[in-house]
């Protein structure tokens, strides 16, 4: 396959927001390098990670100009030193941090690019290597989810929130889902018990009163800030939430319910 030697993309040019995106003509194509594949994007994901990345908070993330967009689908065009597959011609999904899925085409590690599905196009694919593993592993491998548990859930209208929001509800828990106010009706569309305001003065006492005082069992918490600091465990005798010890196995309450998955300060 002839390739041409630049292409259409977004650029990225500060780090003032996605509004520093700029549509360029003449990027170069990127060259495939030991262990990697080029692929002629057909779709790509528009992420949380490709926001942070553009407002500079996300750590390690690349530094402007650069070409942006971490989740990119399409057919494998040239294969890099190494490489025996995917294939030429086979359609994969893959994600690359460094960004180049906003582009006309892309690089990505042979390793993590993962074949489209059979009989889906490739915009169908889009959420297989982000959205739908991180909702996947976090309920279940990691918060231990049980049926009869609460679970709250932020930014539930979100990707991985509207996945984490079906799959708390297939394992039998309780859903208490926090969005803003325009998007509740998706939550509940997608079987949430109860919907909250994300922006709200006192989210753990809206938690609190739809719980009867106990809280909730677990949190899946992506938004940070306020929503965290509302969500952390708090043991008795810590002001910040940190211990000196080990936290022991039966998980603590707090005003919203368990943090299961967070670094605890020892």
């Amino acid at each position: 396959m002839n390739l041409p030697a630049t292409m259409r993309a977004l650029r990225q040019t500060s780090l003032n927001g996605p509004q520093g995106l700029r549509l360029i003509d003449g990027a170069p194509v990127p060259s495939p390098g030991p262990g990697e594949v080029l692929v002629q994007v057909a779709a790509a994901g528009v992420n949380f990670v490709d926001v942070s990345q553009a407002h500079g908070t996300f750590a390690g993330g690349p530094q402007p100009p650069y070409v942006a967009g971490i989740e990119g689908a399409g057919e494998v065009v040239a294969l890099g030193e190494g490489v025996d597959g995917p294939e030429p011609g086979t359609h994969v999904i893959g994600v690359g941090v460094e960004g180049g899925a906003f582009a006309e085409y892309m690089v990505l590690p042979a390793a993590a690019a993962v074949p489209v599905p059979a009989g889906w196009d490739d915009e169908q694919a889009l959420g297989m290597v982000v959205n739908w593993p991180t909702a996947l592993a976090a309920p279940k491998p990691l918060g231990r989810i049980e049926a009869g548990q609460t679970v709250l859930i932020h930014a539930a209208a979100g990707g991985t929130g509207q996945v984490a929001v079906r799959m708390a509800k297939h394992y039998g828990a309780t859903v208490i889902a926090a969005a803003s106010s325009g998007k509740h009706e998706v939550v509940l569309a997608l079987g949430a018990d109860h919907v909250i305001d994300s922006r709200a003065t006192d989210l753990a006492g809206e938690v609190l009163r739809l719980t009867g005082g106990a809280g909730a069992d677990l949190v899946l918490e992506s938004v940070g800030g306020a929503a965290l600091d509302a969500s952390w465990p708090r043991p008795s005798g810590s002001r910040d939430g940190s211990s000196s010890t080990a936290w022991p196995a039966a998980k603590p309450r707090s005003p919203t319910g368990n943090w299961s998955t967070s670094t605890k300060s020892t």
